[in-house]
């Protein structure tokens, strides 16, 4: 299955892992998809939002309060143009914000908008001992048991801090997967 005239909203958290997003987009984009790209302020600190507009050719969102066009009110226009959501990678911040009904940037606004059928594909990445922490697992487990997000897990191995364990973002193959799996 490909997602041929299907609209993919990713959004890109503040992680290292934000990098393996390109090709992500790539891989989405090579199955047919029509991706646009919302990114957090902590994301653009890992890759630029002219590298997903090259690879999109769609504009970057990235300010809630800086509209791209001023004819739309944007997070509810991307929330409802999306299919589907992919977050890739999600913060435990953002995991938290989520969980907690917390809207305060474009990404977690677009998310709160979204139709309650809209699938939120999560790829979680971060350091071991904060994949690990309680309170992360606690948030989680809510937005797994609502069925509208469904989590591809981090992988083991050595993370960019230089610490082992799990907490190494997914295969991109393994979120197209799941993303394929819900459409």
């Amino acid at each position: 299955m490909n997602f041929k005239n299907k609209k993919i909203l990713v959004g890109v958290t503040g992680g290292i892992a934000a990098y393996k997003t390109c090709s992500l987009v790539n891989g989405l984009i090579a199955e047919g998809a029509e991706v646009k790209v919302v990114m957090t302020d902590a994301a653009k600190m890992f890759v630029t939002p002219i590298t997903f507009q090259a690879l999109t050719n769609n504009p970057v969102y990235d300010d809630l309060w800086k509209p791209v066009s001023q004819d739309t009110v944007e997070h509810i226009e991307l929330s409802h143009w999306a299919d589907l959501i992919i977050i890739s990678p999600i913060t435990a911040n953002t995991i938290g914000k989520i969980a907690c009904g917390i809207a305060d940037n474009l990404l977690t606004t677009i998310v709160m908008a979204s139709f309650p059928q809209t699938k939120v594909v999560i790829a979680p990445a971060m350091n071991t001992y904060m994949w690990e922490n309680p309170y992360v697992q606690e948030n989680l487990k809510k937005l797994s048991d609502t069925k509208k997000y469904h989590i591809v897990e981090p992988r083991s191995g050595v993370l960019a801090c230089r610490d082992e364990g799990k907490g190494k973002i997914a295969d991109n193959q393994d979120i197209i997967a799941a993303a394929q799996s819900l459409i």
